[in-house]
């Protein structure tokens, strides 16, 4: 294990776990002093196939995950973190979030253990599973 963690990445989606993994992500990031990215996926699978619906919902989905990430910034602002940088990306969630931890040096990822769209049964949704088995670093699941 890592003894001090540089560049923590959190995936957030609005699901209470996600909430959580991002308070747990904060408090990493204020120990260690490190960098926190923030990352929200659009799925393009759950948007429509149509050209003109898809475009559409895509620019109202972004546009509102944009918001919820000014709100994440303000938050972790308010926490006195200062090096927070958000992203959002399109595409399936479970690889995007491996590519960009490989693509960024990130040394820690947290991120909720079922998301908004998963069965509330399940005890570990397939993004986090996926994560877990294929990320270049430390995975954290947070419940």
């Amino acid at each position: 294990m890592i003894s001090k963690y540089k560049n923590i990445l959190v995936a957030i989606d609005g699901s209470d776990h996600s909430e959580r993994a991002f308070d747990e992500a904060v408090e990493a990031v204020k120990r260690d002093d490190a960098k926190l990215n923030v990352i929200s996926i659009i799925n393009d699978s759950e948007l429509s196939t149509s050209a003109f619906s898809f475009s559409k919902l895509y620019a109202a989905e972004k546009e509102q995950i944009e918001k919820d990430l000014l709100k994440k910034i303000q938050d972790a602002s308010r926490r006195e973190l200062e090096n927070v940088e958000p992203f959002v990306e399109l595409g399936s969630p479970k690889e995007k979030i491996i590519d960009f931890a490989k693509n960024n040096e990130i040394d820690l990822i947290f991120l909720g253990a079922t998301g908004k769209g998963e069965i509330r049964l399940s005890r570990i949704g397939s993004t986090a599973a996926y994560v877990v088995n294929h990320a270049p670093c430390s995975v954290t699941v947070i419940r």
